[in-house]
């Protein structure tokens, strides 16, 4: 048990010695929401890689987290700035944009529509359909 802890905490320090970079490039807002004012954390993009990468890391808010984690709380009014960041030059943000609107999509039109109109490489596809919100 105390090795799975001892990586675990690691882990956290290697994460949270990106967070100054990660915050810079996020303008201190949640790179989801847009929430500026709030507490962020560090999200990994799942599947998360074995070592920990800045590329695959978010800043993100407490709420936009609690969303992403448990989909029943996503209200989907609340989310319709991500026809913008599907369009965004982080494939994190990208992703994550596509997976929110994927779940959405499911019971709003207006989602489908944004899905729609997106051009997607495959390579980014592909990542997106890795591990869906459900």
């Amino acid at each position: 048990m105390a090795k799975g802890y001892d990586q675990h905490q690691q882990r956290q320090m290697i994460l949270s010695s990106f967070g100054k970079d990660l915050a810079r490039r996020a303008k201190s807002k949640c790179e989801l929401s847009g929430a500026s004012g709030v507490p962020l954390h560090i999200y990994e993009v799942p599947p998360v890689p074995n070592e920990p990468d800045p590329a695959r890391c978010l800043m993100l808010s407490e709420s936009v987290i609690d969303q992403l984690n448990k989909p029943s709380l996503i209200i989907p009014d609340e989310w319709r700035n991500l026809g913008e960041l599907i369009w965004s030059e982080i494939p994190a943000v990208q992703i994550m944009a596509c997976r929110v609107l994927t779940y959405i999509a499911k019971e709003e039109n207006w989602a489908q529509d944004i899905l729609d109109e997106a051009y997607l490489d495959e390579d980014l596809l592909e990542e997106i359909n890795k591990e869906p919100i459900s």
